[in-house]
């Protein structure tokens, strides 16, 4: 046998901790099951506030880095009609 291919046994400890972890972790959180149900309404709306909410702290990202004059109203300008749309889903819930 050559001594180069020899395999040496490994600690077990980092495995384990890691499915304790995962097996704690899916005892915590709340199952699909136990979770509240909601109206397809109120589920599009709170998607939509979801996307809305990303949309924004993108186009806020954008503007903070932008240097451009014309991009940066054009940013502001979608800025806006993102909040006046949050308004809106807010308003309506």
């Amino acid at each position: 046998m050559d001594g180069r291919h020899k395999m040496h046994p490994m600690a077990r400890g980092w495995e384990s901790k890691s499915v304790e972890d995962q097996i704690q972790n899916s005892q915590s959180k709340p199952s699909e099951t136990q979770q509240r149900h909601f109206e397809p309404s109120e589920a599009e709306a709170r998607r939509r506030r979801e996307v809305l909410l990303l949309s924004r702290t993108r186009v806020q990202r954008d503007l903070e880095a932008s240097q451009n004059p014309r991009y940066r109203d054009q940013l502001n300008r979608a800025l806006a009609e993102i909040d006046s749309q949050l308004a809106a889903i807010e308003k309506a819930v």
